[in-house]
């Protein structure tokens, strides 16, 4: 069975956070505390990358390491669409 792509970059994620972490010379419990969550929460992420997405963005601030997030949803090649609220389209007819 193939890997699963997003399980892939949730795995990278979880390492490479750590391993900023270490290089920092940061423990566990000094990061939680900087990033207002849980040990227990900040653990679990570390071990096996489950955590709510404001965790995250708590945990990356915490490590001086947001600035990659605001990538994460480039417009579409050639949308056109000015940056706004909108609503996507449903099935034609519906």
């Amino acid at each position: 069975m193939p890997a699963d792509p997003a399980n892939e970059v949730q795995d990278r994620i979880c390492t490479a956070a750590k391993a900023r972490r270490l290089a920092l010379n940061i423990p566990q419990a000094d990061l939680a505390r900087r990033a207002g969550v849980p040990l227990p929460t900040l653990k679990r992420f570390e071990q096996s990358g489950e955590v709510a997405l404001a965790t995250l963005l708590r945990i990356a601030g915490a490590l001086d390491a947001l600035d990659g997030f605001g990538a994460l949803f480039p417009p579409a090649a050639g949308s056109g669409t000015p940056p706004g609220r909108q609503r996507a389209r449903g099935p034609a007819g519906k």
